[in-house]
């Protein structure tokens, strides 16, 4: 009872919005009173996660109240699992938030420039020890990379452990790393009653998402390459641990108090690169992996230099205060690659990479091979056609077959792709071309069972076509089976449609259609005038039957969304994808990569680029198009100009004719004579002389 009364622990956690640190904080989150969580139970909850809900806690009150820093302010807000968030703070008021809490973790495996932050950080709390109000405890969580040099002096090569920690020796580009675990130590030799200090070096991380390992799961998730790379010879042993297992040493440390301030927090595998990738391939990927050199890392942009250098760490190590001192709830206690299954979940779950499953049906011609490729390239699933995937099915078994190895398990395998390629072979000489149902169901579920489609999900285009069909496929033939119910249940809910679109369509609509089509596609999808009414009017009575895939379905609560087909216009049928877009949601795969987004940028540049040449071109054109009118209107002013002026020159000429003629006749005699008569008398103001003359001898006078 008076353990109930005890008040919560306030835990501070750096980068709380990282990794490893966000890992652990959900983790301490959800430890109640008296009560570890189960750490194996995680997994049942990732969809709550994903929708921002932390799993329900164990009973009784929370035993940790985290807070943090984070690298920035969350626009969505605080996260659940962390009661304060600080971000931007500087020393003193970070110290403040510092002094203010019973632990205070800080987690330098990701991010190299914590360590700084680490080291001013117990220096600060050592400083202040007097001002404590209560004991505190600082929890440094390292890295196994400050062991990456140590020699073995053991003939016997028995693993490193951690009673002998001050024998460790740094990987070169982690010096800071192991200088700060000295300086942790040393500080919490003081008083240890008041300040108590623990390093825990972690193996390398996995689980919940991955950080380390995530380029290995991300590119065998994705699919696009027949192998998985491993750099270098991938026979060095890499100590790993699940992050929720490093979570869980941590809160052993934080409640039980060990006297030992030096533990390994690594699990009980010896692993090498090569299997840990091997398994990943496996698990999410083609199944083949490949050695490359490591200079191949460098090369990689989603791996970092601190990453690289962990990866290639070869170190057999044992946590052997783990086994001795700490109770710890174990979720990988052997390690990543007997739980990979485990882990493969845990990273779909986490990353929200949850594939998404549809199955089109309708009758022929209605357009279902259409709508399933554009449902395809929007959400990245992989399209499945009966025709393709019995081909795709008996190429890969002739290429088993052909290239069996000498070993005894690829001679198995050979064998037994050589008996199936046999049995298909036999089946489709025997019904014209076509396999016979078991065969054919067969095929078919194994494609929806193989990686790809458990990854990103797929699209089913037209089958299956009866009940009896549905019902073999999605349930095995031993479904009834009692000795693993939940594994049968596992594999079928795997494979099982989340959506059923049934496409629809009037007859007179289909046979209109398929008249309007061009031969190629008439001849390739085998729809001549009687053979595609026989598949018409076969679809149609196969739906008035009791149990059709539609009542499958139905009896499964998977409501089939009825979609009816009544043009083939353009935006008709973008109405009806987006409609489709909608009733399936958002995409639950990974967005573009950054050379996508760049490739994305410069095709739009480019396009940018040539529209913008062309409308220069265009208005060049204009430009020229206008210039050429303007000088043609010049030129037609100008010659209407000089028309003008012609005309009006001759229209003078004309009405100067009479004036000429009457100064010819009655002016210009008089005006000589009276000059002449001016020169002769020579008057002093000659002007008044020949006005005087002019007007005596003015005509109009007499």
């Amino acid at each position: 009872m008076e353990r109930l009364k005890e008040s919560p622990k306030r835990v501070f956690i750096n980068n709380v919005d990282s990794y490893a640190s966000k890992c652990i904080a959900k983790f301490l989150s959800q430890c109640a009173f008296g009560a570890p969580v189960d750490a194996e139970g995680e997994t049942e909850t990732e969809e709550e996660e994903e929708e921002g809900r932390v799993g329900s806690k164990q009973s009784g009150e929370g035993a940790f109240h985290v807070v943090g820093t984070v690298s920035e302010e969350a626009d969505e807000g605080r996260a659940a699992y962390v009661v304060d968030e600080y971000s931007k703070l500087n020393r003193e008021e970070l110290l403040a938030k510092l002094m203010s809490c019973d632990v205070v973790i800080y987690n330098i495996t990701q991010h190299a420039d914590q360590v700084e932050e680490a080291s001013w950080a117990v220096s600060a709390l050592h400083n202040e020890m007097s001002h404590f109000s209560k004991p505190k405890m600082f929890i440094l969580v390292s890295t196994v990379m400050t062991w990456a040099c140590s020699k073995s002096v053991d003939p016997d090569d028995d693993p490193f452990t951690d009673e002998i920690f001050w024998r460790r020796k740094a990987h070169p580009n982690f010096k800071q790393h192991i200088d700060l675990e000295k300086r942790v130590a040393k500080m919490g030799k003081t008083n240890m009653k008041l300040f108590s200090t623990y390093v825990v070096a972690s193996g390398l991380q996995y689980g919940m998402g991955e950080q380390t390992f995530h380029f290995f799961f991300k590119t065998a998730w994705l699919g696009r390459e027949d192998e998985i790379p491993v750099f270098g010879d991938g026979n060095n042993i890499v100590p790993t641990v699940h992050i929720n297992d490093l979570a869980s040493v941590i809160q052993n440390v934080i409640e039980q108090r060990p006297k030992p301030y030096y533990l390994l927090a690594v699990d009980y595998s010896n692993n090498t690169m090569g299997d840990i990738v091997k398994n990943i391939s496996s698990a999410l990927g083609p199944g083949k992996i490949q050695k490359t050199p490591v200079e191949e890392a460098f090369l990689t942009k989603d791996l970092s230099v601190m990453e690289i250098d962990s990866l290639l760490v070869n170190l057999r190590m044992e946590g052997v205060y783990l086994k001795e001192l700490l109770s710890i709830n174990w979720v990988c206690e052997s390690g990543l690659v007997d739980n990979i299954e485990l882990v493969a979940e845990e990273y779909r779950q986490t990353r929200g990479l949850l594939p998404i499953r549809l199955c089109v049906l309708g009758p022929p011609a209605v357009g279902k091979t259409t709508v399933s490729k554009q449902i395809c390239e929007h959400y990245k699933l992989h399209h499945i056609t009966l025709k393709e995937t019995i081909s795709e099915t008996i190429l890969k078994l002739e290429d088993t077959v052909r290239n069996a190895g000498p070993d005894a398990e690829s001679e198995d395998t050979a064998a037994e792709a050589h008996e199936l390629l046999n049995s298909l072979k036999d089946s489709m000489e025997q019904n014209g071309g076509l396999l016979d149902e078991q065969l054919l169901v067969k095929v078919v579920r194994d494609k929806l069972m193989s990686n790809p489609c458990r990854n990103q999900g797929f699209v089913l285009d037209s089958f299956p076509k009866t009940y009896e069909q549905a019902k073999e496929l999605f349930y095995s033939e031993d479904h009834e089976s009692e000795d693993e119910p939940s594994l049968i249940f596992s594999n079928s809910k795997r494979i099982m449609p989340e959506f059923v679109l049934c496409l629809d369509a009037s007859d007179d609509f289909l046979k209109n259609r398929v008249m309007n089509l061009p031969e190629s596609l008439v001849k390739e999808h085998n729809y001549e005038q009687e053979h595609f009414l026989q598949r018409l009017a076969r679809y149609r009575e196969k739906n008035l039957e009791d149990e059709t895939v539609i009542s499958y379905f139905d009896e499964l609560d998977i409501t089939p969304m009825y979609l009816e087909i009544t043009s083939s216009s353009e935006p008709d049928s973008l109405l009806l994808m987006q409609k489709i877009f909608d009733t399936v949601g958002q995409p639950r795969n990974y967005g573009p990569s950054s050379q996508e987004v760049e490739e994305e940028q410069r095709r739009k540049a480019e396009e940018r680029m040539r529209r913008e040449a062309l409308e220069e071109a265009e208005q060049e054109r204009k430009e020229a198009e206008e210039a050429r009118l303007r000088v043609a209107r010049w030129e037609e002013w100008t010659k209407g100009l000089v028309e003008v002026r012609r005309q009006e020159e001759e229209l003078l000429e004309a009405q100067s004719v009479p004036l000429r003629n009457y100064l010819i006749e009655h002016v210009m005699p008089t005006l000589t004579q009276g000059l002449m008569e001016c020169c002769t008398a020579r008057p002093q103001d000659p002007v008044d002389f020949l006005a005087e003359y002019l007007l005596k001898k003015n005509p109009l006078n007499h």
